[in-house]
C-alpha cells in the first residue's frame, strides 16, 4: 500500500487540478457549471456551482473507488484507526442502516437498546430483521434514558445467543456513554459482531480526554456523522469497519442504497475535514471542551437550570460523559425543554439542536466562539427572568418500555387501516411517530400502542414538538395492523 500523508487531501486536490483545465461539459448536471440556473449561482456562488461536477476518470467513482476516493478512504482510515473507512453522501442514515444491513438478515436478530435513532429501525423495515431490546436505566430527576448496563446486555446475549450483532449508542444525543469496551468483548466472546451508531462521537477520535471511540474499543463497525462535531458539510458522513469486516462485502451493500451520482461538494467536504481533524483535531478539540466546560459552569450559576455532566458517571449505565454535549434540564425552571428552545429561537435568534420534554441541547463545537458561549448564557439567564413558573404539571420524558409483537418489516407492510389516534390504544402501529430532533421513535411498526404512549404523544404536540414519521403529517390518525 502507497504511503499516504494526512496532508493531503486526494479529492479537493483532484477538483482543484480539474478547475485548471478548461473541460467542455456533455454530461450532468445540467445547470452545467451554474450558467443554467443563474439564481442558484447568485445564491451559491459560482465556486461551488463549478465544484458541482459529475463523477469522470479524473475524480473516481465512488461506488468502486480506485483513484482519488480510494486514497481519500485510505487516509480516513488511518486517521481514524479503522481497518477501512467508506465515504458517505446520504448522511449517517445511510451508514447506520448499511451496517445493519451488513451484518443481519431476515429473521435474525441485533440486541440494542430502545432509544437508537430511526435509521436503525428503518433498516430492520428493508431487511427483516428483528430487534432485541436492552431496557435502559433511566435518570428519573432529568427524564432521560441511560447507556445500556452490562449485566443488561449480558443477559440479552445469553437469552439469544443466535443474535447476529449487538448495537450500542456512543454517545447517546444528551452526551451519555456505556461501556463500550466491555460491551464488544461480551459480543465477541459470544461470536456476535459490535456495530457503534457514532454519529454524535466524531470527536472521540481526535482529541483528548475523551469517552472511548468505537474503533479504539474494537468494534466491527461505528457509522460517524462527520458533519455533526467533525466540520463537514451536512449529509456527509464515514462508514468506520474494523478487521473483522470484508470490505467488498461492505461496499456491495452501501451501493444498495446510496446514489451512484455522488455530490463532490460532499466528498471534498469530507476529505478537507479529515485532513482537518488529523493535523488540528487535538487542539481544535481541547478548546471546545473549554467552551462547553466553561458554558456547563456559567449556567448552573444562573439557578433553576441544571447543566448535567461528568458527575453522573456511575461506572456502569453512565460509563463515561461527552462533555462538549452542553445538555441543559429545564424543568426546574418551570419550562419543558422544547419551551425554552422555542423562546430562544424565537425571542433571542438562537437556534439549539433540540429540545425535548425535560431537556435542551445546545451543541458545542469547533465553528464556536466565547461570544456566542456568553449570548446563549445571557438568554438563558433572561428566559428564567421572564418566564420562569411553577414546574407543577409538566411530564419528564419517561422511558416507556416497547411491547414488540410483530417485526418491524411485517408490520410496515401488512395491510393496515387508519384510526384516529385516540381511537388506536391497543392496537399494532404499522408506522414510526417521533420527534425530530433526536429522532427517536415514540412508536416503531410492530410495536402496540399504549394509553401512556398517547398521553406522551398529545403532550409532546402541545408542547410544540416536531412530531413527524405518520402518513398523516398532523398526526390526528395512525395506521394500524388490520384486524389485530
Amino acid at each position: 500500500m502507497k504511503k499516504l500523508s494526512q496532508e493531503r487531501a486526494p479529492i479537493y486536490e483532484a477538483l482543484e487540478n480539474l478547475q485548471s483545465m478548461r473541460m467542455v461539459p456533455f454530461d450532468v448536471p445540467g445547470h452545467k457549471r451554474g450558467r443554467g440556473n443563474p439564481e442558484l449561482t447568485a445564491l451559491l456562488g459560482e465556486r461551488c456551482m463549478n465544484l458541482d461536477v459529475n463523477s469522470m476518470k479524473c475524480l473516481d467513482f465512488l461506488c468502486h473507488p480506485v483513484s482519488v476516493i480510494k486514497d481519500a478512504e485510505e487516509l480516513a482510515a488511518e486517521a481514524f484507526g479503522a481497518a477501512h473507512a467508506f465515504l458517505m453522501v446520504g448522511g449517517t442514515t445511510s451508514a447506520v442502516q448499511s451496517m445493519v444491513l451488513a451484518v443481519s438478515k431476515k429473521g435474525e436478530k441485533i440486541i440494542l437498546p430502545r432509544n437508537v435513532h430511526r435509521s436503525v429501525m428503518g433498516a430492520m423495515v428493508l431487511n427483516g430483521a428483528l430487534p432485541v431490546y436492552v431496557d435502559p436505566e433511566c435518570d428519573d430527576n432529568l427524564g432521560i434514558s441511560l447507556g445500556m448496563g452490562v449485566e443488561g446486555v449480558k443477559k440479552a446475549i445469553l437469552a439469544n445467543p443466535d443474535a447476529k450483532a449487538v448495537l450500542v449508542n456512543n454517545p447517546t444525543y444528551y452526551g451519555i456513554c456505556s461501556n463500550l469496551r466491555e460491551i464488544v468483548k461480551l459480543a465477541h466472546e459470544h461470536n456476535m459482531l459490535c456495530i457503534v451508531d457514532e454519529a454524535h462521537g466524531t470527536h472521540f477520535y481526535f482529541g483528548e480526554d475523551m469517552p472511548v471511540s468505537a474503533m479504539a474499543a474494537g468494534a466491527d463497525m461505528a457509522a460517524v456523522s462527520m458533519h455533526k462535531s467533525g466540520g463537514s458539510l451536512t449529509q456527509s458522513s464515514i462508514l468506520l469497519t474494523g478487521p473483522s469486516m470484508h470490505e467488498g462485502y461492505v461496499r456491495q451493500i452501501i451501493n444498495l442504497t446510496q446514489t451512484t451520482s455522488a455530490s463532490y461538494l460532499l466528498l471534498s467536504s469530507l476529505d478537507i475535514s479529515r485532513r482537518n481533524l488529523a493535523l488540528r483535531g487535538k487542539d481544535a478539540f481541547a478548546r471546545v471542551m473549554r467552551l462547553a466546560r466553561y458554558a456547563r459552569d456559567e449556567v448552573n450559576e444562573i439557578g433553576d437550570y441544571y447543566a448535567y455532566g461528568r458527575e453522573l458517571i456511575n461506572g456502569d449505565s453512565i460509563f463515561d460523559f461527552d462533555e462538549t454535549k452542553l445538555s441543559i434540564n429545564t424543568l426546574n425552571v418551570g419550562l419543558a425543554g422544547i419551551e425554552v428552545y422555542s423562546l430562544l429561537r424565537d425571542e433571542y435568534d438562537i437556534q439549539a439542536e433540540f429540545g425535548d420534554l425535560g431537556n435542551l441541547l445546545a451543541y458545542i463545537s469547533i465553528g464556536d466562539r466565547p461570544r456566542e458561549i456568553e449570548r446563549l448564557i445571557g438568554a438563558l439567564a433572561e428566559i428564567r427572568r421572564r418566564f420562569r413558573r411553577d414546574k407543577a404539571g409538566l411530564m419528564k420524558q419517561e422511558y416507556i418500555d416497547p411491547v414488540v409483537v410483530v417485526s418491524p418489516q411485517e408490520a410496515f407492510y401488512a395491510d393496515k387501516i387508519s384510526l384516529p389516534v385516540e381511537e388506536t390504544s391497543g392496537r399494532i402501529c404499522s408506522e414510526f411517530v417521533m420527534c425530530y430532533p433526536p429522532g427517536i421513535p415514540i412508536l416503531a411498526p410492530g410495536e402496540k400502542i399504549t394509553p401512556q404512549i398517547l398521553d406522551y404523544i398529545r403532550y409532546a404536540k402541545d408542547k410544540g414538538c416536531s412530531m413527524t414519521g405518520p402518513e398523516d403529517a398532523d398526526i390526528t390518525r395512525l395506521n394500524v395492523l388490520k384486524g389485530v
